[in-house]
């Protein structure tokens, strides 16, 4: 191990590099975390002495990871925990895998202190909330992402999806687009729920569209790239210059589908994605998306989350964070 490599990718002296690695004390947390992040970084494995004692489990249950998003929420997750001295279990629900019933009963079974979930069953509006107010009422701290419940007692943070749509479609508009369509999943989704109240209210205020006409231009589909692709052909027979998606990975099928008709984007068709997921900014063409504030929701959470194991109770209600329109190459002028 070179330490002049690694106190050189951290940003401090080679002799805290070197209290570090050997254990010692009279480092402050921060800067512990920034030399073990440089040895991870560097490829270097950490000494056993530099490893905490862990102080707990807790519970991540995530969505499959096929969907890069939600491996974003994850990777902003775990360090965090794990810089609290905690040790996250994830959980990946997969097609035919554990189900979060039985995740959640072998992560209890393991006395987790807190659970963290991710687009879970809080997330589906035909879903049975009493799983959730079980596991308030036994005084497990829980925390719940990108889904709303309101009669489940407990801390949600989401994105703001009704805002998300307001900002794609005034970039569209601005843009000289007038025949806009939306992309998105299963209607019984909280996120596709408000979603969809968004492009309906957006379409109102800056295109004049009646509820009706604006729903003739909503194809629910599921989130895929093969979802996308056929809501996109849908859309582009009923007229839609521009669409915009409930996530990249449909985004990408709204491209394909564009292609295989003998049309480009964004020269002819002009589409969003929803999540700003790595590697998004590197496709062809580059996309244009809503960003989902991981980092924040993720830093926010856990917060709440370590409040409630220590005793402080967390508020029982939701917070919404602002999506960033991020502007590429998928979007152009109407021609």
């Amino acid at each position: 191990m070179r330490l002049a490599d690694v106190a050189a990718h951290a940003g401090v002296s080679e002799a805290t590099v070197s209290r570090v690695v050997n254990g010692k004390s009279g480092v402050g947390l921060a800067t512990r975390q920034s030399v073990l992040a440089a040895l991870d970084m560097l490829g270097y494995e950490r000494p056993p002495r530099s490893r905490q004692r862990s102080a707990g489990l807790i519970g991540l249950v995530i969505p499959e990871l096929d969907n890069p998003i939600f491996p974003a929420y994850a990777q902003a997750i775990e360090p965090i925990l794990t810089r609290h001295g905690y040790t996250p279990m994830l959980c990946t629900l997969t097609p035919g895998g554990a189900s979060e019933d039985e995740y959640t009963e072998m992560l209890l079974e393991r006395d987790v202190a807190g659970i963290v979930f991710v687009s879970g069953l809080h997330a589906d509006t035909t879903a049975d909330p009493d799983r959730y107010r079980r596991l308030v009422e036994r005084g497990l701290p829980i925390v719940l992402i990108n889904g709303h419940i309101s009669e489940v007692k407990a801390p949600f943070f989401a994105t703001d999806d009704r805002y998300s749509m307001r900002q794609a479609i005034s970039h569209l508009v601005e843009l000289g687009h007038e025949r806009i369509g939306m992309a998105t999943g299963p209607a019984r989704f909280v996120p596709v729920v408000r979603k969809v109240e968004g492009f309906l209210a957006a379409s109102g205020a800056l295109l004049g569209l009646d509820e009706a006409t604006a729903r003739e231009r909503i194809a629910h589909t599921i989130f895929s790239v093969a979802g996308g692709q056929q809501a996109a052909k849908t859309l582009i027979e009923r007229g839609c210059t521009a669409i915009v998606c409930g996530s990249d990975m449909m985004a990408l099928g709204a491209v394909r589908a564009v292609r295989e008709l003998g049309l480009s984007v964004p020269q002819d068709i002009s589409v969003i994605g929803y999540d700003d997921s790595p590697l998004i900014a590197f496709t062809d063409p580059p996309l244009t998306t809503m960003r989902q504030p991981v980092q924040a929701i993720a830093e926010a959470a856990v917060g709440v989350l370590l409040e409630e194991m220590n005793g402080i109770p967390g508020p029982r209600d939701e917070f919404v964070y602002p999506p960033e329109l991020v502007v590429r190459g998928s979007t152009a002028a109407r021609k």
